[in-house]
């Protein structure tokens, strides 16, 4: 995301935890922050992109968070997956500091971003969506405004529980086909070429294919939005059955020291004591 907002010819201040993987950016002509705060402080946009609720909230609230160095009329975007109860929490931090929070996570995985194909869930103020639409034009093929303040969120929440759903289902079919003594590649190309073949299961099969399970979208990470999505189900008071088997299939996978592979690599568990 950084890399398209510098070719798009945008000034920007960029922050990582590993210094050493700004290095790229400052190449670019990015100034490479110190801290968080630094980083906002230059910027009025500023852009959050971390793992869950814990770091998110370090990036903005911690020492040195990127809220202390926020100005007046800035535009917020947090594109991280999160629950909606941390997005709304923070949206009133921003509104404390006389700034409006856009929650925006994607889909896409590092390709897309790469090349600017991201597609945007954005919950929040139209008038904040505004401001900002120059910026999400750079980053992302489509951004589609769902309404009130974590409205994106949970959108990501439920795309991503079903994505989870599908892909534990798909590994339990595969460790079935195993188990079962069946030509395992006769039976992947029935499944290749029916009406389970969703952009998803290609992909899962393309890693397990080449038995490349480099990770675009980590194994932890969506274990992560499961168990996040379940929460949200239970606050409406809609519990989502069918989403404990999978969170059961992940948390499996993670057990199995795959959690830094991409959650393509349940596969790999599926079936194991």
């Amino acid at each position: 995301m950084a890399g398209r907002l510098l070719s798009g010819g945008f000034p920007v201040s960029v922050y990582n935890r590993s210094r050493s993987r700004s290095a790229p950016f400052s190449k670019a002509g990015a100034f490479v922050a110190g801290s968080p705060c630094d980083a906002a402080a230059r910027a009025e946009i500023v852009i959050s992109m971390v793992a869950d609720d814990a770091a998110s909230r370090e990036v903005w609230l911690g020492e040195s968070g990127a809220m202390a160095g926020v100005s007046q009329g800035s535009v917020l975007i947090e594109s991280s997956t999160l629950s909606v109860g941390w997005v709304k929490e923070l949206a009133a931090y921003a509104a404390q500091r006389d700034c409006e929070l856009l929650d925006a996570p994607v889909t896409g995985t590092k390709p897309h971003a790469a090349t600017g194909e991201l597609f945007f869930m954005v919950g929040g103020s139209t008038a904040a969506l505004d401001k900002a639409r120059e910026v999400f034009s750079v980053l992302g093929r489509e951004v589609l405004h769902l309404g009130p303040t974590g409205s994106g969120a949970l959108v990501k929440l439920i795309n991503n529980f079903v994505c989870g759903v599908q892909a534990a289902s798909f590994a339990e079919a595969l460790a079935l086909i195993d188990k079962s003594g069946l030509d395992r590649e006769k039976c992947i190309a029935v499944l290749a070429n029916s009406a389970l073949a969703s952009p998803l299961i290609k992909r899962m099969l393309a890693s397990v294919a080449t038995d490349d399970f480099t990770p675009n979208f980590p194994l932890k990470l969506m274990t992560k939005d499961i168990g996040y999505a379940i929460s949200e189900a239970v606050k409406c008071g809609f519990p989502i059955r069918t989403a404990a088997p999978a969170l059961d299939v992940f948390k499996h996978a993670v057990d199995q020291g795959l959690g830094d592979q991409d959650f393509s690599a349940v596969v790999k568990s599926a079936g194991k004591n």
